[in-house]
């Protein structure tokens, strides 16, 4: 922070720049290694610029609500985005058509929760080699999963937020669209020259630690459930799949 002014905190943009610039060059080092970035962005100002951003440099997302154990309990995750994938396929070759009314309805109820959650991470088939958050305090539980893995976090850091939890930090207002767009949109740049590089030359050998966790299991920090209702969110389960109605759909 460069200075506080009438109650509201000045970011030196000298720092942020140079800041930017080592996060960039460490987001294009993970996509050339072949390795997956996740963006992370449920806030409303955030939503549709994470959305579009991963999308355009082939990465993955979520951009609705972080459901607990998204990252550490990976396996059980994967196995909700085989069940969309199976709901989906039923869908495109009519075999909802064919169920009786009641039972149609209730798997595309449940494909349209799978939807809402796992879209931005159907085709992750392995843990991201790192994780791009929009405001960390808000997405703490995602960081903290990131943490407990050892997946470095490089995020947009507002004074409000704790730079120790991450590993990549860049100063700046995570409440501001454009400025939200603009930093999204370097890393998705620094994922297209990764991914360009790995084009021009050979996929490098896969580290067998970033695959599924031996230990899938994490319980989130009561406190954190204790700080705002809004993050006691439904879990990843292998039980059928639970969620609570979104207040922003």
């Amino acid at each position: 922070m460069f200075t506080a002014r009438n109650g509201i905190h000045i970011i030196d943009l000298q720092k942020t720049v140079r800041l930017l610039d080592d996060a960039y060059d460490y987001v294009r080092t993970i996509a050339a290694s072949g390795r997956p970035v996740l963006f992370v962005g449920t806030k409303k100002q955030a939503q549709e610029t994470v959305q579009t951003e991963a999308a355009r440099c082939g990465m993955f997302f979520v951009n609705r609500r972080w459901m607990g154990g998204m990252l550490t309990n990976f396996s059980t995750m994967q196995k909700r985005i085989r069940r969309l994938f199976e709901l989906r396929r039923m869908q495109q070759e009519g075999q909802l058509e064919q169920l009786s009314k009641k039972e149609a309805n209730r798997l595309q109820d449940e494909l349209d929760k799978l939807m809402f959650h796992f879209d931005g991470l159907a085709d992750m088939k392995r843990l991201p080699g790192a994780v791009f958050v929009v405001d960390p305090r808000k997405e703490h539980i995602a960081v903290t999963e990131a943490n407990r893995l050892k997946i470095p976090v490089v995020a947009i850091t507002d004074s409000n937020c704790d730079p120790d939890l991450i590993q990549y930090v860049i100063p700046g207002n995570d409440d501001a669209i454009r400025a939200v767009k603009l930093i999204t949109g370097k890393m998705a740049d620094a994922c297209l020259e990764g991914r360009q590089e790995v084009a021009e030359g050979e996929l490098p050998p896969m580290d067998e630690r970033e695959f599924l966790p031996t230990e899938p299991t994490y319980e989130i920090p009561e406190e954190y459930l204790e700080e705002d209702e809004d993050y006691r969110l439904p879990s990843v389960s292998e039980d059928e799949f639970l969620t609570r109605d979104d207040e922003d759909r």
